[in-house]
């Protein structure tokens, strides 16, 4: 039988493998971060195994970078709603500022 060449996948956890020290110096509330930035790279190692570039921790920090993009996207649309939402109660409150000002006539 053949020998069957490893997946990006085990290149994927050979890396995380050796960034275990890294891991283990950081603070305990970095921990999780990490763990979180090879989940990113996890999600898209199906597009990353195709690429199948000759350094697989390049295209583990590009799914990394994608992941987080989408993260600041989802942020960027919900302050946008947030503040229209503010804008909105700052128009309500304008227009009862200025009809209390008004007063009876």
């Amino acid at each position: 039988m053949g020998r069957t060449n490893p997946t990006y996948r085990d290149a994927l956890r050979a890396i995380e493998d050796r960034w275990t020290d890294f891991r283990r110096a950081l603070r305990r509330r970095d921990r999780s971060r990490f763990d979180r930035l090879f989940a990113y790279a996890r999600e898209h190692a199906d597009a990353a195994g195709l690429l199948n570039h000759r350094n697989p921790l390049l295209p583990a920090l590009l799914g990394i970078d994608l992941e987080q993009e989408a993260r600041l996207d989802a942020h960027e649309e919900r302050l946008d709603e947030l503040e229209a939402a503010l804008d909105a109660t700052g128009d309500r409150r304008r227009s009862r500022d200025d009809a209390a000002e008004d007063g009876p006539r």
